[in-house]
């Protein structure tokens, strides 16, 4: 069962490591489900694919799935609107709800079975093997260098993209440089993991990060660990009760986000009992008039 595990679980931690710090920025960025959008793109691109003749999983495949996840990068990079006029969540929603829509369609012409589909929803994260993570931490370490080394424009554009326009900063520009590699990442992700699981890597443990931290460095080392224990979870609970290994981790992840609400919840309440407590003391210690 290790042995059968092992190639999973150091996937989950691969995922894990760039989609904690890519859902940072989606959620200051208020576009929460872009990842969902560009996951269905690149599952379009893989039906398209299909549909022209090109085996699942393949080179050509993945090709084909990457261009298309590049398209739906530019549209998302060029639907922000300076005056606001139209959310750019509107055009994300948009652009997720046709995409699924001619997905169906395209799978509805080709030969492919239950399965194919269902692992596109949920991925096959039991079957990946150590060449599929080498190919994939190949991607990614180069996309997180280039972060890295640029986070000080990405972070200003996603904290306060006015400001970046008042500074000089070309939004647009660097708003399609951010979904170009964030359409690669999600490319790569949803071939391993499918489209449910790799949205929540990437929001799940950047929100539950954030309700407890308000630094960059916090939040990733503590959003790299809620992802590291919801992924052990899932893997249990998938080995355990000999569930599917993908949708047991993703209701991992909803546990998980349950869990740090209940005890963000509690600490509000304390710091509120404790500060209603200071403030009777401090009333009582003053003098009547």
């Amino acid at each position: 069962m290790l042995d059968l595990l092992a190639a999973p679980f150091i996937a989950c931690l691969v995922l894990t490591g760039i989609h904690c710090y890519l859902g940072l920025h989606v959620v200051m960025r208020g576009v929460i489900f872009v990842d969902l959008a560009l996951a269905q793109i690149a599952a379009l691109g893989a039906a398209a694919g299909i549909l022209m003749g090109f085996e699942p999983h393949s080179a050509l495949n993945y090709t084909s799935s990457l261009l298309f996840t590049f398209v739906g990068a530019s549209i998302f990079a060029v639907g922000r609107f300076r005056e606001r006029r139209i959310p750019q969540e509107a055009i994300i929603g948009i652009v997720y709800a046709v995409s699924a829509a001619v997905a169906i369609l395209i799978l509805s012409k080709t030969a492919v079975d239950r399965d194919e589909i269902e692992g596109m929803l949920v991925g096959r994260l039991l079957f990946v093997d150590w060449t599929e993570i080498g190919k994939t931490l190949a991607i990614y370490l180069p996309v997180g260098a280039l972060h890295y080394a640029l986070r000080d424009r990405f972070f200003a554009i996603s904290t306060s993209p006015e400001d970046a326009h008042a500074a000089g900063l070309a939004v647009r520009g660097w708003d399609f440089l951010f979904y170009m590699t964030f359409g690669l990442v999600v490319t790569s992700s949803v071939e391993m993991a499918g489209v449910l699981l790799v949205f929540s890597f990437l929001i799940v443990p950047a929100v539950c990060a954030m309700m407890f931290f308000s630094s960059v460095t916090g939040r990733l080392l503590v959003g790299w660990g809620f992802g590291f224990a919801a992924s052990v979870f899932g893997l249990f609970i998938s080995a355990h009760w000999d569930f599917p290994t993908g949708a047991s981790v993703v209701t991992a992840f909803g546990v998980l986000i349950l869990l740090s609400a209940i005890v963000y919840r509690a600490m509000a309440l304390l710091r509120k009992q404790h500060a209603d407590t200071i403030l009777r003391e401090n009333n009582s210690l003053m003098p009547e008039h």
